[in-house]
């Protein structure tokens, strides 16, 4: 057993057999997209499209309005029909550009490749990556060219990329690292080279040896010139996390409240690295992702190449449809991702997993007074007292939640899963970290 992990966390059952050995396959062109100008931590885009303009598979439709952003491109060529609010994954309408097919998929003019990354300077590399609209693949889509530029006072030594995929159920990840590893090393090696970092990390859960095997391979061949090294990680939930990560990999903890820059680190996805190398060699803007499509409840289990935009209810037709006894849908992972009202919603640059849930996983439970058994404080990843933070938010204690540390949880969900008396711990915190955002921008 690795001896690289962290302390807390908990074991669940992962439910990755039924995509972990299906290759990546092209999703259905679709007819119709609509395409949220805001897919990523930070300032929402504005669209530079109008209604009735004609546009091409990877041209700008969104122009960020702040550092904090990253530009949308359209997935297909047609006529944008519309622009308007629409549901998104998050919850709320967000304004979308709406656009009908062509069929054509004829390409923007603008797609062409850039220079080879021996050639590329550290800051043509990040214009690569902002022009392209990259961001975090792993859930949290934060723009990858911020990552990129850190302030001058943090001098980041260490590159970790995260291949731990410890959601259950998806397998997007595992099946980029057996498919793609070269390219990933390639797009490693580009991100090392913008943060000018001396040391590469790949971190991969030891549950996966077919793509430790694999990536060990590519680092060999494609590596050269940089230490770059594979480290097999101990299974186990949230290994993926990123400050658990660098605890795993390097020992370093991040104080609480601060990046991962503050250690000199900075973590991207192996799906964010693929995505990197195909902006350097072909010029390829972010506007498609690999997508577990998976779970009970769907027919057909996939590993689909989805286009940004393409709504899930086109994504599970594709997929045979969902089973009688479907019950759910969830967009990422069982722990973290979120349950959606509705199939009529797009996928997005950071849905990672179309989950479809039967009645026997969203059976629902009563929730019990707190037993004081301490087993979520001690699974707590972050050394919280989720008990403390989840009572407070439950009674709508705002100055408590925040007083231990409400703002600190990522909202893995270990306390909601291993609490014998089904109190929703994750919920209430959820609420509480809410409203204590709204006061600090107040």
């Amino acid at each position: 057993m690795s001896e690289r992990t962290f302390v807390g966390g908990i074991h669940p059952s992962y439910f990755k057999e039924a995509t972990a050995g299906m290759a990546i396959t092209p999703a259905r062109p679709p007819s119709r997209v609509v395409i949220p100008l805001q897919q990523h931590i930070g300032a929402p885009c504005e669209a530079v499209v109008q209604e009735g303009d004609e546009v091409k598979v990877g041209q700008k439709i969104g122009e960020p309005k702040g550092f904090v952003s990253a530009p949308i491109h359209s997935s297909v060529s047609g006529k944008v029909t519309k622009i308007a609010p629409f549901y998104h994954p998050l919850g709320n309408p967000v304004e979308s550009v709406i656009i009908e097919s062509d069929g054509q998929d004829t390409p923007d003019e603008s797609i062409k490749p850039n220079k080879a990354l021996e050639e590329l300077t550290p800051d043509e590399i990040k214009e690569i990556a902002k022009e392209a609209g990259l961001v975090g693949l792993g859930g949290a889509t934060f723009p990858t060219h911020v990552k990129l530029a850190p302030p001058p006072e943090f001098k980041i030594d260490t590159l970790i990329i995260n291949g731990a995929e410890c959601e259950p159920f998806l397998t997007a990840d595992h099946r980029i690292m057996l498919e793609r590893a070269e390219d990933m090393v390639y797009g490693t090696m580009a991100f090392m080279k913008a943060l000018g970092a001396e040391r590469g990390i790949i971190g991969i859960e030891d549950n996966k040896p077919d793509a430790i095997e694999s990536v060990q391979k590519a680092v060999a061949e494609v590596g050269g010139g940089y230490n770059l090294e594979v480290q097999s990680l101990h299974t186990k939930y949230p290994q993926g996390a990123e400050k658990m990560l660098i605890k795993a990999t390097t020992g370093r903890e991040v104080p609480p409240g601060a990046l991962p820059m503050a250690v000199n680190v900075v973590n991207q996805n192996v799906g964010t690295a693929v995505a990197m190398t195909e902006a350097i060699k072909l010029g390829k803007p972010l506007y498609e992702r690999v997508v577990t499509v998976t779970g009970p409840g769907i027919k057909e289990p996939a590993n689909l190449m989805v286009r940004n935009g393409t709504l899930v209810e086109d994504v599970i037709e594709q997929c045979g449809g969902m089973t009688d006894d479907a019950r759910k849908v969830v967009l990422g992972g069982p722990l973290m991702g979120l349950a959606q009202p509705t199939t009529e919603v797009p996928c997005i640059k950071g849905t990672s997993g179309i989950l479809i849930l039967t009645e026997e996983f969203v059976e629902e439970f009563p929730i019990d007074p707190c037993i004081k058994c301490g087993k979520c404080v001690d699974n707590c990843p972050m050394n919280l007292l989720p008990n403390t933070i989840g009572s407070a938010g439950e009674i709508e204690n705002i100055d408590m939640a925040e007083k231990y540390g409400a703002m600190d949880c990522f909202e893995c969900g270990c306390c909601t899963y291993i609490c014998p008396a089904n109190r929703p711990l994750v919920q209430w915190i959820k609420l509480a970290k809410g409203e204590i955002a709204a006061r600090r921008k107040k």
